[in-house]
């Protein structure tokens, strides 16, 4: 089979039987593109003929201009085209199962301090976008949602009766989190501003934007950096560094990994270890700035 043809049936694959996404499928099509010419100049343009030490070449040339992260998310679709090949019969073996990924170094993730957290949060509740921003500053301290969830709530999503706000997750995953006095306190306020926002139009996202329609990702990422460039605070602050700074201030204050986990929808607990290493490397800078005896 012409590689061509089997890069189709894989993301047909991918689409209809697995239900990714088409950020999901288009990212598989750009790496297996990219394989695909790699392949071609060494003059393999059918299936049965890609042998691991291609896998391999491919990985090392790559390697000169890509991150270690990149290089890595390209071996895990080869590996997911070649099992899929392997397990339709379309190929005698797997060429890529024993082809190791590379190791990652795990960067911590970036969190603010509490006392930056309350500056940022402190919104003076003037225009009816002060009470938009200050409820979803809140909402995504208090709840650790990701941005792209935050955007697609709709007001069916908050049940504010049982202090909950109901998510769809990544993989269409559903789960509940719940919303402390904070949020449900200033959730209220938005909420009888919004109807004034709606501009004389329907829409049922919870957050709206200038004209009236649902907030992107986009405007939430601008407003962020206009409300920290007002504070004085970093500009490298983006709105995932609020959902670290929810998991890890948990952590700080002695919350359950499993709790944590859920809340923030990993679905493996290995994710959501990461913010203990955050927590250790706090309490060693910290021993080390405040003990007398940390130093000779």
């Amino acid at each position: 089979m012409k590689i061509d043809n089997a890069i189709l049936d894989f993301i047909n694959y991918c689409i209809f039987e697995k239900g990714h996404t088409d950020r999901t499928k288009d990212s598989y099509l750009n790496d297996l593109e990219v394989y695909k010419e790699f392949l071609e100049k060494k003059h393999i343009t059918n299936i049965e003929n890609i042998k691991d030490e291609h896998i391999k070449e491919f990985l090392k040339v790559r390697t000169n201009t890509e991150k270690t992260s990149t290089i890595a998310h390209n071996l895990t679709v080869i590996k997911n085209f070649h099992s899929y090949l392997y397990r339709q019969k379309l190929v005698k073996s797997d060429v890529s199962e024993f082809i190791e990924r590379p190791k990652l170094r795990k960067s911590l993730p970036k969190t603010l301090s509490m006392e930056d957290i309350d500056k940022l949060l402190d919104i003076p509740l003037n225009t009816l976008f002060d009470y938009r921003n200050k409820a979803m500053l809140e909402l995504m301290y208090g709840t650790g949602l990701r941005v792209s969830e935050i955007v697609n709530l709709n007001t069916t999503d908050i049940d504010l009766t049982n202090c909950l706000i109901r998510i769809m997750g990544k993989g269409n995953k559903e789960r509940e989190v719940p919303l402390g006095e904070y949020s449900i306190y200033y959730l209220n306020l938005y909420l009888e501003k919004r109807r004034e926002m709606l501009k004389n139009t329907s829409c049922d996202k919870l957050f709206l934007n200038n004209h009236g329609k649902g907030m992107t990702r986009q405007g939430f990422f601008k407003n962020l950096k206009q409300i920290l460039k007002e504070k004085g605070l970093n500009k490298e602050v983006s709105p995932h560094t609020l959902r670290h700074s929810f998991a890890t201030h948990l952590i700080n204050h002695g919350a359950d990994l499993r709790s944590i986990q859920e809340m923030l929808g990993h679905s493996d607990i290995s994710t959501t270890k990461i913010y203990t290493r955050v927590s250790d490397d706090k309490v060693k800078e910290d021993y080390n700035k405040f003990h007398p005896r940390s130093h000779k």
